[in-house]
């Protein structure tokens, strides 16, 4: 496996990049290596905190837009 501790950030990026690329392209192996190295950017990037003044935390009943029954489009 890949030492990610000594990498910098801009490093492990790019080889987490590559390493998906060989995951999409059919590479078995190479999927397990592009999930670690994905694992330790987020690790490093930390929990990424809500935009509570963006998300909409109205119940679910008032967020979906009611249909009128009488229109069949």
């Amino acid at each position: 496996m890949i030492d990610t501790e000594t990498l910098p950030d801009g490093d492990l990026g790019a080889l987490a990049s590559e390493w998906r690329q060989r995951a999409l392209r059919g590479d078995l192996h190479a999927r397990g290596i592009a999930h670690q190295l994905e694992a330790e950017l987020r690790r490093r990037a930390g929990a990424l905190r809500p935009d509570y003044g963006v998300l909409d935390l109205r119940p679910l009943e008032h967020r979906q837009r009611q249909r009128h029954w009488w229109k069949l489009w």
